[in-house]
C-alpha cells in the first residue's frame, strides 16, 4: 500500500501552497442518484496545469536526483511557466477583454482563475529562486561550477569583462533614449531588456532621464570566463552583470543612476479563422510574426528595481500589480541550460544508456521480413526508435516499395525521418506527407520541412483546416509477387528522434492487413474528400474514438452493476473532458476499480465518497517525460487494450485527428499490462492526487522496497541503472 504521507523535502514551504477546493459533504442530487455535473466534482484545468508545473519544480529539491538534473528540472519549470503565461493566462485575459468569459464544469470564472493563478504563481516563482540561490548554486559551486556575481569579480576578471563588453557586447547594443521622438519601443516577447535611469543633458539637449537597453538576442546570456583569470573549475559571467557593470559606457557623458533588467511575456497563441484562410501556409507565416508582439501578460523585473520605475513599466504595458513578478536573479533562467548540459561532469548527471533492440530485430536486417511475420511493439526511450527510421530508409531504397504515406506533427528542423522521405521521393516513390503546420511553437520548423519535401517531389498536405492532425501514422505499400502488401507504423509519440530519447512512448510496427487498411482509409480521408469511412480496428477522432471510449467505460459499468469484476486502467498526459469524467464517475459509483496515470492536468477528483471512491489518480515525473497513452479494459475477462495519440481532452477528442489502435495477442497485451502495473506500484517518483486537488508524494511503507518505474524499465529493457538512488 502506498503511503499518503508527504515527505518534508519535496513539499511546498507553506500549507497554503496548493489550491484547495472544498468538497460539499454530499455532491448528490439525491441519496440514490448523485449529481455528476456538480461543479465541486471538477478541478479547474488551468490550476491543475499549474500544479503539474509545481511537481516539476519539486524535483529540483529531490536529492536522490543528480545535481545538474535537478538544475534542469528548475529550468524546465521556467519554460513551462513561460508557455503557461503565453497560452493559458493569455487565453483567460482574452476572454475577459472580449467579454466572452467561459465557465467550465468546475464553475470557475476566468477572473477567479486568474486571481488564484497569480497568488500561487507568485509563491512558486519566489520559491524557485530560493531553491536556485540557496541550494542549487551553492552546491554547483562546491563542484567547481560557478556563476561569478559582479560584486565577486577580482581585478583580472573585471579587466577581462570590460574588454569582452567593449569588443563583443557594446557594438551590438542599441540603447533607446525615451523622449517624444523616441517613444517606448515595441519589445519582442520574452526578450531581455534594461531600464536605465540617467542624469544629464545629451548632445541634442535632451534630458528625459530614462532609456531602454534591449539585450541583443544573438548574444549568449551566460559567458564562460577564461581559466587563467579564475581559481579553478568552470566559471561564468552573466550578460546581465556585464551590462550592469558598464551601462555608463552606453551613454557617454551621462550619469547612470540605475540599470535594472526586465522581461515581458506576451500572448503567443496563434489565431487563424478557418473561414478566412485561402492558403494556410501563407496565413501562418503572417501569424508567426505577430506572435512576437502579442498583448502583454506578465512583467518580470529585478527585485532591486525602484518602485517608480516598476510603476512606469506596468503603465507602459497596461499590466496590473498582480501581473508583476519581482525576481532575485536573472529574469530568464532557461538560459542556464548551458550549464545543465555540461558533458564534463558525468557524476552530476544521469548515467548514460543505450536504447535496446528487441531480439527479433537483432536477428534480421530485413525489417519487412520481420514485420511481415509478427507485430513488433517498441517502448521508447528504453527501446530504440531506430527501427522506425530504418524502416523508412529501407523503404526509400527498396525497388519494390511503391508508396509511402506519413503524418508529421513534430519532427524537428533537422530530421532523419524527413531525410528518408526526401530520399524516397527522389527515388521515384509516391510520397504523401500530411504536415500539421499548427503544431504549437513548431510552426516555423514545419513550414520549412514542408517546403523541403515539396522540392523533393513529395505531395504535401496541410491536413484539415480547423482540425489539427495529431495522429502518428506511417503507411508503406510494397509489391510482393503479385500482391500489394501494406506495412504500418502507429505511435503514441512524435516522429522526432530527439524526443524519442527523452519521452516515453510506444511504437507498433505491423502488417496486419485489416489495421493497415484502416490506416489507408484514414489517409484517404485526410488527403481527399468524402464521408467518414467505417474502420474495423482503428479508432479515430473526431469521429469514433470518444464514442468508443464512452461505450467501453459503460460496458465496465454494466459488468460491475451485474456483480462481475470490472476494472479500467488509463495512462494519458491529461484528463479534462467532462463527458468522460462523468462516465468514469458513473463507473466508480457502480463499483468499477479505476486507476488513472495522468502526468499533467487532471480535472477529475478521486476519492470523493459516494462518487469517486473507486478512482485513484497518480502522476509520474522523472528522468523521462511520460508521454505514452494507453487505455486498458478488463472487459469481463476478454481484455481490451488500445494505445493512442490522444489525451482525454476536448481538443483531442473533438477537434483533432487522433488514433487509438488495438494491441492484440496475449503476449503483447500482457507486456503492456505489466508495464502499467509497474507505474501503479511506483512509490518513488509518483504523486497521488487527493480529493481536495492536492498531490502527495508516494512513499514506501512497512519495509516495502522502493520502486521507481523508470529505473525499473531501464534495468529491465536496457540492463543499466537509472543513475538515481531508488
Amino acid at each position: 500500500m502506498t503511503t499518503r504521507a508527504k515527505p518534508e523535502l519535496l513539499s511546498p514551504p507553506d500549507a497554503d501552497e496548493t489550491v484547495v477546493t472544498e468538497i460539499a459533504p454530499a455532491a448528490a442530487a439525491s441519496e440514490n442518484k448523485p449529481d455528476l455535473a456538480d461543479s465541486a466534482l471538477y478541478i479547474n484545468r488551468e490550476l491543475s496545469q499549474l500544479q503539474f508545473n509545481i511537481r516539476v519544480l519539486d524535483q529540483a529539491l529531490d536529492e536522490r536526483t543528480p545535481l545538474l538534473e535537478r538544475l534542469k528540472f528548475l529550468l524546465i519549470f521556467s519554460r513551462n511557466m513561460d508557455e503557461f503565461f503565453e497560452i493559458r493566462v493569455a487565453g483567460l485575459k482574452s476572454q475577459i477583454a472580449f467579454d466572452h468569459e467561459l465557465i467550465g464544469p468546475d464553475g470557475y470564472s476566468p477572473r477567479r482563475v486568474l486571481s488564484e493563478i497569480s497568488a500561487l504563481a507568485h509563491r512558486q516563482i519566489e520559491r524557485q529562486y530560493s531553491i536556485l540561490n540557496e541550494r542549487i548554486l551553492p552546491e554547483l559551486a562546491g563542484h567547481g561550477i560557478r556563476i561569478v556575481r559582479r560584486g565577486d569579480w577580482n581585478l583580472k576578471q573585471k579587466r577581462w569583462v570590460r574588454r569582452y563588453f567593449q569588443q563583443e557586447v557594446a557594438p551590438l547594443i542599441t540603447p533607446i533614449g525615451l523622449d517624444p521622438t523616441h517613444p517606448f519601443p515595441l519589445l519582442v516577447n520574452k526578450s531581455l531588456n534594461f531600464i536605465v535611469r540617467l542624469e544629464g543633458i545629451d548632445a541634442f539637449g535632451r534630458d528625459s532621464g530614462l532609456a531602454i537597453v534591449p539585450a541583443p538576442r544573438v548574444l549568449p546570456r551566460l559567458i564562460a570566463m577564461p581559466a587563467e583569470i579564475c581559481d579553478g573549475g568552470d566559471n561564468y559571467a552573466l550578460l546581465t552583470s556585464m551590462i550592469h557593470a558598464h551601462a555608463e559606457e552606453l551613454f557617454p557623458g551621462m550619469q547612470v543612476h540605475g540599470c535594472y533588467q526586465f522581461r515581458l511575456t506576451r500572448n503567443a497563441d496563434l489565431t487563424i479563422d478557418p473561414e478566412d484562410v485561402d492558403d494556410l501556409a501563407r496565413a501562418l507565416r503572417g501569424e508567426l510574426y505577430s506572435r512576437r508582439f502579442g498583448d502583454a501578460v506578465r512583467l518580470e523585473v529585478a527585485d532591486n528595481c525602484p518602485r517608480d520605475l516598476i510603476e512606469y513599466l506596468l503603465k507602459q504595458f497596461e499590466l496590473t500589480e498582480a501581473e508583476l513578478y519581482e525576481v532575485n536573479g536573472p529574469v530568464n533562467l532557461a538560459r542556464l541550460f548551458g550549464i545543465a548540459g555540461m558533458a564534463n561532469y558525468p557524476q552530476l548527471q544521469y548515467l548514460p544508456f543505450a536504447p535496446a533492440l528487441p531480439k527479433v530485430l537483432k536477428k534480421s536486417e530485413d525489417l519487412f521480413q520481420v514485420i511481415g511475420k509478427q507485430d513488433v511493439l517498441l517502448m521508447h526511450p528504453y527501446e530504440s526508435f531506430a527501427p522506425v527510421v530504418d524502416l523508412l530508409h529501407q523503404a526509400a531504397k527498396d525497388p519494390n516499395v511503391l508508396s509511402i504515406k506519413q503524418t508529421l506533427y513534430r519532427s524537428g528542423a533537422v530530421s532523419e525521418i524527413v531525410d528518408a522521405l526526401v530520399d524516397a521521393a527522389r527515388a521515384g516513390k509516391e510520397v504523401t506527407v500530411v504536415v500539421e503546420l499548427r503544431a504549437r511553437f513548431d510552426e516555423e520548423s514545419n513550414l520549412s520541412l514542408a517546403s523541403r519535401l515539396q522540392q523533393a517531389g513529395a505531395v504535401v498536405i496541410y491536413g484539415v483546416v480547423g482540425v489539427k492532425t495529431h495522429a502518428k501514422l506511417m503507411l508503406i505499400q510494397r509489391r510482393e509477387g503479385s500482391e500489394l502488401v501494406r506495412y504500418a507504423h502507429l505511435g503514441t509519440g512524435n516522429y522526432h528522434t530527439g524526443n524519442a530519447r527523452l519521452y516515453t512512448d510506444y511504437s507498433l510496427l505491423t502488417s496486419d492487413p485489416v489495421l493497415c487498411e484502416d490506416v489507408h482509409k484514414l489517409f484517404s480521408q485526410l488527403t481527399g474528400m468524402g464521408k467518414v469511412q467505417r474502420m474495423k480496428k482503428l479508432l479515430h477522432a473526431p469521429f469514433t474514438l470518444k464514442k468508443t471510449l464512452l461505450e467501453l467505460i459503460a460496458n465496465e459499468t454494466t459488468h460491475a452493476e451485474a456483480g462481475r469484476p470490472a476494472q479500467i486502467i488509463i495512462k494519458v498526459n491529461a484528463i479534462t473532458d467532462a463527458k468522460l469524467i462523468r462516465a468514469l464517475y458513473k463507473a466508480s459509483v457502480a463499483g468499477v476499480q479505476i486507476d488513472l496515470i495522468v502526468r499533467g492536468m487532471c480535472c477529475l477528483r478521486p476519492g470523493v465518497p459516494g462518487i469517486s471512491q473507486n478512482i485513484r489518480v497518480r502522476s509520474v515525473i522523472g528522468r523521462f517525460l511520460e508521454h505514452s497513452r494507453a487505455y486498458w479494459f478488463a472487459n469481463n475477462g476478454e481484455e481490451l487494450l488500445y494505445l493512442a495519440s490522444a489525451d482525454l481532452m476536448e481538443r483531442n477528442l473533438d477537434r483533432r485527428v487522433e488514433t487509438g489502435f488495438p494491441i492484440e495477442g496475449k503476449k503483447l497485451q500482457q507486456r503492456v499490462r505489466k508495464e502499467l502495473d509497474m507505474y501503479l506500484a511506483d512509490n518513488t517518483s509518483a504523486s497521488l492526487l487527493q480529493s481536495d486537488g492536492e498531490y502527495l508524494r508516494a512513499m514506501p511503507v512497512g519495509g516495502q522496497p522502493t520502486r521507481n518505474v523508470q529505473a525499473q524499465l531501464l534495468e529491465k529493457l536496457c540492463g543499466v541503472g537509472a543513475g538515481v538512488i531508488s
